[in-house]
C-alpha cells in the first residue's frame, strides 16, 4: 500500500467509440439510439506510474443532456487530463477539487459526463490495484445482485405491447415507460397498455422534464389509478419550485433525475420540498466519487433512492452496479445499456440474467476490456 501511495496519473487515452445498436431509443428530448447508426461512447483508460490501469466511459447525448461528443472529448483532451496526469491516483477528493478548477461548476456540476470518465477510470484503477472490486474498496457492498427494468420507448400502443412482449420473455418483470413523446391522452394508453400486460409487477413513468406544472398534474392523477409507483421528472430540472408545487398535489411519488446532478442540488430540493425520490445516475454526477455523496445524503436525509444510467455500455453498467450495491438499492434499475446496445469491447464482464445484473466480483469495476478492439471500433470523426 505505501508503494500505491507514490503512485500517480501518468497518461490518459481517449477513445470515441461506435457501438452496435440493438434497438431504437428514444426520450422526450429526442433519439437516443437509432437501428442501423453507431451508438458513440467515449472511453477513458487511465495508466498509473507502475503501468497499473482503469477505464471509464462518457456518453454524449444531447438529447438528455449539453454534452455532446466534441464538447467531452474537447474538455478531456484539452482541460482535464493536461492537469490530470501527475496527480496521486488515490486522491479522489483531490481529484474532483482539481476538475473544478480546470472546468468550473456554474450553477451546478460543469461537464459532468467528461469528468465521470475520469472518475470512474481512476476507481477501477484503484481496485485493480489493490486487488477487490470497486464497492469493496469503498466499503460497502449490501447486494450481490441488482434487479432491471425494462424500457418501454414507443410510438405507439401496438409497439408498447412488443416492447413488453420482449420484456417478458427476457426475464424482466419491472418496467419503466418513458412518457412526454405524445399528446397526454396517448402517454396515459400507453401505460394503460403496458400495465394491463405486466399485471402489478413494478412499474414506473419517466417524462424527461417534457411537462409543465399543470400537464404533469393531469397526467399524474390518471396515472395513478395505473397504480405507477413513481413519477420520474415530470418537470424541468431547474424548476425546484414547480416540483414542489407538484409533489404536494400529485398523488403519485415524485422521483428527480435531471436535477440532482450534484449533491447540493440534492439538498436544495429536500429543503424545498421538492422530491420524494432521488435517482442515482454515475455519469449525471461526474462519477462515483460524488454520487457517493448524493447516495449518502439521500439516505441520511430518509429521501428513498432509485438507480438509473445513461444508456451505459458495460463499463459504465459494472460503475453504477457498485454504487446501488453499496447503497443497497432495492428498486428494479434503469440500466438499460445491454438493451439497446452491445459492448463487443468487453472480454469479461456483467452477468444479465432473467433481468437480474450480478454485481461483478473481479478487481476494479470487474470489466476486462480488449483495448484492439476498442481501437477498432474507434471513430475519428476529426475529433
Amino acid at each position: 500500500m505505501a508503494a500505491g501511495l507514490q503512485a500517480r496519473i501518468e497518461r490518459v487515452d481517449v477513445y470515441v467509440v461506435g457501438l452496435p445498436v440493438r434497438r431504437a431509443f428514444a426520450v422526450s428530448g429526442g433519439e437516443v439510439t437509432r437501428v442501423g447508426h453507431p451508438a458513440v461512447r467515449v472511453l477513458v483508460k487511465v495508466t498509473d506510474t507502475d503501468g497499473v490501469w482503469g477505464w471509464g466511459e462518457a456518453t454524449p447525448l444531447p438529447s438528455w443532456t449539453y454534452e455532446t461528443t466534441e464538447s467531452i472529448v474537447g474538455t478531456l483532451r484539452g482541460h482535464l487530463v493536461p492537469a490530470v496526469v501527475g496527480h496521486p491516483v488515490w486522491d479522489l477528493d483531490g481529484l474532483h477539487q482539481l476538475f473544478d478548477r480546470v472546468i468550473q461548476r456554474g450553477f451546478s456540476i460543469g461537464a459532468p459526463l467528461a469528468k465521470a470518465a475520469l472518475d470512474v477510470a481512476v476507481h477501477d484503477l484503484i481496485g485493480r490495484r489493490l486487488g477487490v472490486p470497486v464497492g469493496i474498496w469503498r466499503g460497502a457492498r449490501r447486494l450481490d445482485d441488482v434487479e432491471l427494468a425494462w424500457v418501454v420507448s414507443s410510438g405507439s400502443v401496438e409497439e408498447a405491447r412488443a416492447s413488453v412482449e420482449e420484456g417478458l420473455a427476457a426475464g424482466y418483470r419491472a418496467f419503466k415507460v418513458k412518457i412526454g413523446l405524445h399528446s397526454e391522452e396517448e402517454d396515459v394508453e400507453i401505460v394503460r397498455a403496458v400495465r394491463d400486460r405486466v399485471n402489478r409487477a413494478f412499474l414506473w413513468v419517466d417524462a424527461n422534464q417534457a411537462y409543465r406544472p399543470q400537464e404533469a398534474l393531469r397526467v399524474a392523477r390518471r396515472l395513478a389509478d395505473l397504480e405507477v409507483a413513481v413519477f420520474e421528472q415530470p418537470l424541468r430540472a431547474n424548476d425546484l419550485l414547480g416540483l414542489a408545487w407538484l409533489r404536494e398535489r400529485s398523488p403519485i411519488p415524485i422521483a428527480l433525475d435531471e436535477t440532482l446532478r450534484h449533491p447540493q442540488d440534492l439538498l436544495t430540493a429536500v429543503r424545498l420540498g421538492s422530491l420524494d425520490v432521488a435517482i442515482a445516475k454515475v455519469q449525471r454526477s461526474a462519477g462515483l466519487w460524488l454520487s457517493w455523496k448524493l447516495c449518502a445524503l439521500a439516505e441520511d436525509s430518509g429521501i428513498e433512492v432509485m438507480g438509473s444510467g445513461l444508456t451505459d455500455s458495460d463499463i459504465g453498467l459494472a460503475a453504477s452496479l457498485h454504487l446501488f450495491s453499496a447503497f443497497g438499492v432495492r428498486h428494479p434499475a434503469d440500466l438499460n445499456g445491454r438493451q439497446f446496445i452491445e459492448s463487443p469491447y468487453a472480454v469479461e464482464t456483467v452477468r444479465v440474467e432473467g433481468g437480474r445484473a450480478q454485481v461483478p466480483t473481479a478487481p476494479g469495476l470487474g470489466v476486462e476490456v480488449d483495448e484492439q478492439v476498442v481501437r477498432r471500433l474507434s471513430l475519428s470523426a476529426g475529433l
